[in-house]
């Protein structure tokens, strides 16, 4: 019996597109070579698990001086990377919540930009709460991360369904004892959690 479901953000709830920041004031070469060559999102990574931007501009300056333009108008503009609401979850959401089932959050986000969720995608405001990765110093799909969330809200992971659109995340939330659930759209997430037994009206 599904009595709970948490949610990832990113691209779940919320498209997250990285790109958009530096169109009109980046070359696309100079972005290209910070988000693809650089492996942005390894080091976007350690901003997830609790890292300062401060203190990562410093690091970058000292290994790749380069990239720092990249970095700035990243930071900067990063309500950018925020391109609304991913089709349909809202009202996944709206709807398991008027059949009471319990809404929560975990998601890879650094601390100083995660006041901007919201604000792009209504449907965070919908959840009881959101464990966020950088307030916490765990990221997933770091196993510890995963014992916190039952932890801080009291869970029993076989009796919570877990969405993310990570493959990774989504085996990590499995091998901690979680239903998880990889998520590709809305639609098939209604018909997931349909078929354990969470009856959401049809769109």
């Amino acid at each position: 019996m599904i009595d709970t479901v948490v949610f990832d953000l990113g691209n779940v709830l919320v498209r997250w597109d990285p790109y958009r920041p530096f169109v009109g004031r980046l070359p696309a070469a100079q972005t290209e070579a910070f988000l693809t060559g650089f492996d942005f999102m390894a080091f976007n990574h350690l901003q997830d698990a609790g890292r300062s931007w401060a203190d990562a501009r410093a690091e970058l300056a000292a290994s790749a001086p380069e990239h720092l333009p990249a970095l700035d108008v990243y930071v900067e503009h990063f309500a950018e990377t925020l391109t609304g609401p991913v089709e349909g979850s809202y009202d996944v959401v709206r709807d398991l919540r008027a059949l009471g089932v319990r809404l929560l959050g975990l998601t890879n986000w650094s601390a100083e930009t995660f006041h901007l969720a919201e604000p792009a995608a209504p449907a965070i405001g919908l959840l009881e709460d959101v464990l966020v990765s950088g307030e916490v110093g765990l990221a997933k799909p770091d196993p510890r991360v995963f014992a916190l969330l039952t932890q801080r809200f009291g869970l029993h992971p076989a009796r919570t369904v877990f969405v993310d659109d990570s493959a990774a995340n989504v085996d990590a939330a499995a091998a901690a004892g979680f239903d998880a659930v990889l998520f590709t759209t809305a639609e098939a997430l209604r018909a997931d959690l349909a078929a354990r037994g969470v009856r959401l009206p049809r769109t």
